[in-house]
């Protein structure tokens, strides 16, 4: 077997574990650019972006995306309707990537994986963040109640069903409590939105 052969191996291996693999992280692997080069002229693997690849029948994993738009928005935060899909709290998949930013944030302009950038203001975008580990990256994810509020707060920008959906959801799994609704409410500016509807479901419930 060849030094090339035992490349392409190695690199199709990464593949297989990442889905999704920056140039540079290959070139720390020891896999040379020609390589790659050729990967991709074979078919093999195909670019779907500047420095980005993964292999011909590859899928990209909803929360892979996550990671690498985490990597590529180090000052953004997961949030509204990827945050609920990420909780498991809607059964809707959104087509781009939900990241708040801050109202003055520099926006970069990334065609992979496609991103939806909501400016949030300052006593807003730093409340309720948690960190999850996805594919090796530590990905910050506005909590299930955050997102909640956020939700309610911005009825023009996320459909009001699906909020309403999604808080019964995540109650009903336990996933939150009536509280803590309440709370992440009060401090983001939604309680009086958001107070109808969820004493109209733990009421029934």
């Amino acid at each position: 077997m060849t030094e090339l052969e035992t490349q392409k191996d190695h690199l199709i291996s990464i593949l297989q574990d990442q889905t999704v693999v920056r140039a540079r992280d290959l070139r720390s692997e020891g896999i040379a650019a020609s390589t790659v080069a050729r990967a991709v002229k074979t078919g093999d693997i195909i670019k779907i972006d500047r420095g980005l690849y993964q292999l011909q029948n590859g899928q990209v994993h909803e929360e892979q995306a996550l990671a690498e738009v985490s990597k590529r928005v180090p000052n953004g935060t997961i949030c509204m309707m990827s945050a609920l899909a990420f909780h498991g709290v809607t059964d809707q998949i959104p087509a781009k990537t939900w990241v708040a930013i801050g109202p003055k944030d520099w926006a970069p302009k990334i065609t992979y994986p496609p991103i939806r950038f909501v400016r949030f203001q300052k006593k807003y975008l730093h409340y309720g963040i948690e960190f999850h580990m996805i594919g090796g990256v530590k990905v910050p994810v506005y909590s299930i109640s955050k997102t909640l509020a956020d939700a309610f707060r911005n009825p023009k920008l996320l459909d009001r069903s699906v909020a309403i959906e999604a808080m019964k959801n995540a109650l009903e799994a336990r996933k939150v409590t009536p509280s803590g609704i309440a709370e992440a409410a009060s401090v983001c500016g939604a309680w009086k939105k958001i107070r109808p509807y969820l004493e109209a479901i733990t009421s029934n419930g």
